[in-house]
Parts: C-alpha cells; sequence; structure tokens
C-alpha cells in the first residue's frame, strides 16, 4: 500500500515550527521512521510552549505542536555538546534524509553543513528550508514573509489594515515546494546513487505563489489590491450573501453556464441575458450592481432549500462555516486521526490525503 511506500526511510528532523517540521509529518504518515531531534537547554521546539489559554496547564505539549509532529520519534540531544554530536553522527550514518532549517553560519559553527554531513554519509538527502535565501542572516516568521511578499497587502477588506492569513500558510507552501525537491532526489539518487542538497526559502515560495495576481500585474499591469474574498478576475466569485434564515454564503460563478443556471435558480432569467452581466467580463465590470440585485433576490432564500438546488445544479456554492460546523462535516471527520502521544491524546487531520488506487 502507497501509505507505507517510505517505511525503508529513515529520516532526522533538525527543524522547528511549521515548515520543516510540516514536511517531516509528510513522510511519517507514509511510513517513514522520523527522529525528531530537540535541544534540551530550550526544552525541544519553542511551539511545545505556544499554548492557547483554553488548554491544560499540566499537559506537556501544546496544540499547535500536535499539528505537524504526530508519529514522530522524539530524542532530545544538544548536538552543541561533543557527546551530542557524536550521537547525532552515529544516526545520520544509516539516515536518508535530514530536514533542517538553520540561519545562516549556524550549520556551519554547529558542524552539521553538508559538506561535513556528506562525508558521514555520501548518500544523504540534505533539505534545508530558510527564510529568504542561503545568503540571507534574517530571521524568517511566516508572518514576515506574509508582509514581506505582497500577501499581506493583498488580504483583507478594501481600505482596511493589510491582514495576515489565519494560518501559516508560507510555512505550508515551502514545506510542499521541500517534499517535492526531496521526492526528485530521491529519484536521482535511485540513479546515481549519491546524496545531495536541498535549498527552499520561504521568500521564493512565496512569490512563486502569487498565481495570477503576480501576472495580473506583470502582464496586465493591473496593481492587485485587497478586495475580501472578491476575486479580481471573476465575478460573482467572493460575494458574501444572507439567506432568508441569516445563513452567510458564498458563490464561485466561473464561467457563463454556471451564472445563467443560478439566475434560474433564484427567479430572474432574463439577468443573464442583459449586456452589462453576459459574460464574465461584463459582469466583473458591473458587479456591484450585479451585488445589489442576487442580493435582494438570494436573501429571500432559506439556506438548505438553496444549497441543495445549488449542488443539484452544479452551482458552485459554499457555506461560510465555523470550525466547530466544519468538524462535524463526515468529509472532515473522515481525515482525523486520533492518537496518543506523550500520553496526551491527540486529534489532528491527516497530512497526506491524496488517494491512489
Amino acid at each position: 500500500m502507497y501509505k507505507n511506500i517510505f517505511s525503508d526511510l529513515k529520516v532526522i528532523e533538525l527543524a522547528g515550527v511549521l515548515a520543516g517540521p510540516s514536511v517531516g509529518l509528510f513522510f511519517a504518515e507514509l511510513g517513514a521512521k522520523v527522529i525528531k531531534i530537540e535541544n534540551p537547554k530550550t526544552n525541544g521546539d519553542v511551539t511545545r510552549s505556544w499554548k492557547l489559554k483554553t488548554e491544560n496547564n499540566s499537559a506537556q505539549t501544546s496544540a499547535y505542536f500536535w499539528s505537524v509532529n504526530t508519529q514522530k520519534e522524539f530524542l532530545f540531544i544538544d548536538i552543541a555538546e561533543q557527546k551530542g554530536i557524536e550521537q547525532f553522527y552515529s544516526l545520520l550514518k544509516g539516515a536518508d534524509i535530514l530536514i533542517c532549517n538553520f540561519k545562516k553560519g549556524d550549520d556551519i559553527k554547529l558542524k552539521v553543513d553538508y559538506n561535513t554531513l556528506k562525508k558521514i554519509n555520501p548518500t544523504l538527502i540534505y533539505a534545508s528550508i530558510n527564510g529568504f535565501g542561503e545568503d540571507s542572516p534574517r530571521t524568517a516568521y511566516d508572518l514576515i514573509l506574509q508582509a514581506e511578499s505582497g500577501f499581506m497587502h493583498l488580504n483583507g477588506e478594501a481600505n482596511s489594515n493589510p491582514v495576515k492569513m489565519p494560518v501559516a500558510l508560507i510555512d505550508l507552501l515551502a514545506g510542499h515546494q521541500l517534499k517535492e525537491a526531496i521526492l526528485i532526489a530521491l529519484y536521482q539518487r535511485l540513479k546515481v546513487n549519491k546524496g545531495s542538497k536541498i535549498s527552499v526559502s520561504l521568500f521564493d515560495s512565496a512569490i512563486a505563489s502569487l498565481a495570477n495576481q503576480a501576472t495580473n500585474w506583470l502582464i496586465a499591469k493591473q496593481l492587485p489590491k485587497a478586495m475580501g474574498s472578491l476575486h479580481p478576475n471573476i465575478a460573482p466569485y467572493g460575494e458574501l450573501f444572507y439567506t432568508s434564515d441569516k445563513h452567510l454564503i458564498t458563490f464561485a460563478i466561473g464561467n457563463n453556464k454556471q451564472f445563467k443556471s443560478l439566475c434560474s435558480l433564484i427567479g430572474f432569467e432574463s439577468l443573464a441575458s442583459e449586456q452589462r452581466f453576459a459574460n464574465n467580463q461584463q459582469r466583473v465590470v458591473n458587479r456591484n450592481e450585479l451585488y445589489s440585485i442576487l442580493s435582494n433576490s438570494i436573501s429571500e432564500f432559506r439556506f438548505n432549500d438553496l444549497y441543495k438546488k445549488c449542488i443539484a445544479l452544479d452551482i458552485p456554492i459554499g457555506k461560510i462555516r465555523n470550525l466547530k460546523e466544519v468538524f462535524e462535516l463526515p468529509e472532515a471527520k473522515a481525515l482525523l486521526h486520533t492518537t496518543t502521544m506523550s500520553n496526551q491524546k491527540v486529534i489532528v487531520p491527516q497530512s497526506v490525503v491524496f488517494k491512489i488506487s
């Protein structure tokens, strides 16, 4: 089964917080032996202490930590001491992958840089993640990357202050980049039986993920700005509507067929044939007028009736759900994994969600 595809791999994780550990979790969920090495002087990964006010004071570790650290083994080793570095080197001899996120120069100072480690293990895949590139000494937190890469400028309501996204998305995007690079390196190792060094920066990952917002500027010379949940290229897309029973919903109308179906459903068929709404570009130009018309009509429908009819007609509709509502959905419940870690009951969504048959 693919879920144990990496059962013959040994991964050592020298990374903390979110980006690097998310990569370790990926390999752990697919059967690899993942050993997370933590510094006893700092009580381990800093996120162990990032507790919410609602968390149990007696619990040793935060909910945040468990989001990317289940299914791993934990070793507290001080690699700055001779005994610790020798223990680390011993573990490394049988390892396939090392995941790390050192600041510039720290890897050399601690004697865990690639040039040192490849002499111990020539087939090692050394996977390094950093903030602004290998030559930058800057400390990198996801918030700073969201600010520097344009994401915060784009996020939020029109005329509001810039807003960060509610998860450390740049960390997660960089983690995906690093996973892809490791898989390529593993494939290359099968051919040449040699290890390699991989480096991914949070900044590069962020820029690469700007997608259409980047090309809207680079090609069309339209400087993107905060639009709330609206889409700069499509309408109606992201506008929020209340139903008669006060449920908040949104639509992602990506083509004329979907727009005609929506207009027909709400009893306003003629709307789709009006020149100002006849195609997507016209709907983008006249989106404020369109919103007012749709909002009045949709407010007459009860949520359940509208939701079921939209799904039946393949009209993309979504309810704005809080996380309590999300994890009441059977599809979300099916992704939950419950285990006991460090004498603590841990419930997390699966990291690996693809299916292969």
